[in-house]
């Protein structure tokens, strides 16, 4: 009984933490500012000044269970890229100060979600090491205004400065917007279930090394 209570216990301490980052990013190209709270309910309030990013952020926050606001003003008179890759930055710098040093969590996600024709798998690792595998067959030059190959651009920023390892595999899809749509809920879910506290780890880091490597800003 006393063990049980103590599980107990440390289950509620770990349920009751609140992990939020924050980040204000300025450049001579942008303005961005990020709040990413993990332990909410899918609140979002993003302004990025790009149409279908905003859609596909709403889409992580959703299926994340993550409360995120982004504010953003960029050059996107030239185009979209300083923007696309400064707010994939910023939330991978929030994502890492809101993780700290990843106790107790399960540390590994993974997830197939599928969307009409489309179908794509992501698994990933909170690892503190940043590696992107990413292969997607996007068929359209651009989804509306927003060039598909900024979806890349993204989620490379956002893996260095978060420490993600992260694979993005299309396993079918022919329509551009299904096929980033599945693979942004696919990230959504695995991160989810990668940031939730593992009950019977407690409070203990997730490595048998007893250490994550803390990400840092690779791209100043």
């Amino acid at each position: 009984m006393p063990v049980i209570a103590l599980m107990e216990c440390n289950s509620q301490k770990l349920m009751t933490s609140i992990r939020i980052g924050e980040v204000h990013r300025i450049t001579g190209e942008t303005d961005v500012k990020v709040r990413l709270g993990l332990d909410g309910n899918g609140k979002c309030n993003v302004k990025t000044g790009v149409a279908f990013l905003d859609h596909m952020l709403h889409q992580l926050s959703s299926h994340g269970l993550f409360d995120l606001e982004v504010m953003a003003k960029g050059d996107t008179h030239i185009d979209d890229h300083h923007s696309n890759e400064d707010i994939g930055i910023a939330i991978g710098q929030a994502l890492s100060k809101a993780l700290g040093d990843r106790r107790g969590i399960n540390r590994f996600g993974h997830f197939v979600a599928p969307l009409d024709e489309a179908l794509v798998q992501v698994a990933l690792d909170c690892s503190g090491r940043p590696h992107l595998n990413f292969e997607l067959e996007i068929p359209s030059q651009r989804i509306g205004s927003y060039e598909t190959e900024l979806v890349k651009e993204f989620f490379i920023a956002m893996v260095n400065n978060s420490g993600l390892t992260l694979h993005i595999l299309q396993l079918n899809g022919k329509n551009s917007h299904h096929i980033v749509e599945a693979c942004f809920k696919a990230f959504a879910r695995s991160l989810r279930m990668a940031i939730e506290f593992d009950p019977r780890r407690t409070d203990t880091i997730p490595s048998s090394k007893g250490v994550l490597e803390q990400a840092g800003d690779f791209t100043n």
